[in-house]
């Protein structure tokens, strides 16, 4: 039997709020076995299925959840520059390929889980599917409710364009960014080891909005609020021998001790690296950025 749509508008708000207090709380990823126990009012419903990147509730008019896993898959998913995701139907047709129709015709919106890692997932919402494609079986999801009223979502104007790259990276590269340098830097502040999610950054050694500020690990260090802010204003520099140092005329000052602790006795100390070596901070980059640190 299938729910009222009231109830299922209800159901998805909901969805869209638990996983806002989870985000809020600094989660960063999400894992399966939390995914799959959900719950609406003590009723389960899970968010991913078993071996299927789509959940299709029976109760559901439409597709409640999209999923593309870390691993390679033998769908053609992938997402463009302007932030659209082009899910595959499936092989066979089926209620799963009628309700991602659905969700495109009544609007409906859903969740779009990425794979970061076996088992584990950032999430965007609410998104939409914009665009059906029947004669190539694929749909086109916006993972950002301002795309879905451009006029052709597949054929933006170059103003449209541009915004839409923007948001992308805001909406996409930065929880991805995050999911990977938290993860590499095991949840914990490479300079003071505060291991309070909610109080962690992924900071750009090069900032994103330079060329060569790329959203990869060895362009990224885990930093708690108050360090993050004081690399990218140059209060505290980091050698690239994984040295941190901090501002001389900082380090003169006498203002009580958040400054003593949180900044004057940090200087000197090593930088505590991932275990990874692959995931070390560029040391290019790292020069790069302390040169104007000690300008």
């Amino acid at each position: 039997m299938t729910r009222a749509r009231s109830e299922q508008q209800a159901i998805r708000e909901d969805i869209f709020r638990w996983l806002d207090l989870r985000r809020n709380a600094g989660a960063y990823e999400f894992s399966r076995a939390e995914l799959i126990n959900y719950s609406f009012n003590g009723e389960r419903i899970p968010l991913l299925d078993t071996g299927r990147g789509i959940r299709n509730p029976a109760d559901f008019d439409s597709t409640l959840t999209i999923m593309t896993s870390s691993k390679k898959t033998e769908y053609s998913d992938g997402i463009s520059p302007e932030g659209l995701v082009r899910y595959s139907y499936q092989s066979r047709d089926g209620g799963d390929n009628v309700k991602l129709r659905n969700a495109y015709n009544d609007a409906d919106p859903l969740v779009y889980f990425l794979g970061v890692r076996a088992g584990y997932f950032v999430a965007f919402y609410p998104a939409y599917i914009v665009h059906d494609d029947p004669s190539r079986r694929e749909v086109h999801v916006a993972l950002d409710e301002s795309l879905r009223f451009f006029d052709d979502p597949l054929n933006l104007k170059e103003t449209e364009r541009r915004y839409a790259e923007r948001l992308v990276k805001a909406r996409l590269h930065q929880p991805m960014f995050r999911a990977r340098v938290l993860r590499a830097y095991e949840t914990a502040c490479a300079i003071c080891e505060l291991k309070h999610a909610e109080l962690l950054d992924a900071a750009h050694i090069i900032p994103d909005s330079n060329l060569e500020g790329v959203a990869e690990v060895t362009n990224g260090l885990a930093l708690c609020k108050i360090h993050h802010a004081s690399y990218d204003q140059n209060l505290l520099g980091i050698t690239p021998d994984y040295e941190v140092r901090i501002d001389r005329d900082l380090l003169e000052e006498v203002d009580g001790p958040m400054l003593r602790h949180g900044l004057q006795d940090m200087h000197g100390r090593s930088l505590m690296l991932p275990k990874r070596k692959a995931e070390h901070p560029s040391k290019d980059r790292l020069a790069q950025k302390y040169a104007l640190f000690a300008a």
